[in-house]
């Protein structure tokens, strides 16, 4: 019987949460950026989640977060800790939800084609994928401080 679960979200959300994944790995094993694009972009980008079918990722909008990210991440994170209170450090927000952050700090600064709200929204929703307590609120908390400073 054929799968007719319809997919979920839309090129560029696939491309978001392909790409917070990436940011993840970089992160976590301390490998190159080019390198887990393209096999991010060969081997996993498009694969099925839960069970659930995504839409087919934008690969050139995922490359440009992931790319864009890693190449402006000292600017970034300085944003983000201009954003943290004195009792917290970068190093404390969990891994997933720093990347989830990082990819939206960098859309908001760098891809002025897309609207505050959607970006926004789709970190929420990227970050909903892994947590389900308060690290969306979190996440949401530090993009829009980064919004009002920055796109206002």
């Amino acid at each position: 019987m054929a799968d007719t679960k319809k997919a979920k979200g839309g090129a560029r959300s696939s491309a978001r949460l392909a790409a917070v994944q990436a940011l993840y790995q970089i992160e976590a094993n301390n490998s190159p950026a080019k390198i887990v694009v393209k096999e991010f972009i060969d081997h996993r980008i498009n694969e099925i989640i839960d069970d659930t079918p995504l839409e087919k990722a934008d690969t050139a909008f995922f490359s440009d977060i992931v790319l864009g990210t890693n190449e402006r991440l000292e600017e970034i994170d300085a944003l983000i800790k201009s954003k943290l209170g004195d009792d917290w450090t970068i190093e404390r927000i969990e891994s997933v939800a720093r990347a989830a952050v990082r990819a939206g700090i960098y859309e908001l600064i760098a891809r002025v084609d897309v609207p505050t709200s959607v970006i926004i929204n789709e970190y929420i929703d990227a970050t909903k994928a892994f947590f389900d307590d308060g690290t969306p609120a979190f996440v949401n908390g530090i993009l829009d401080k980064i919004a009002k400073e920055k796109r206002s």
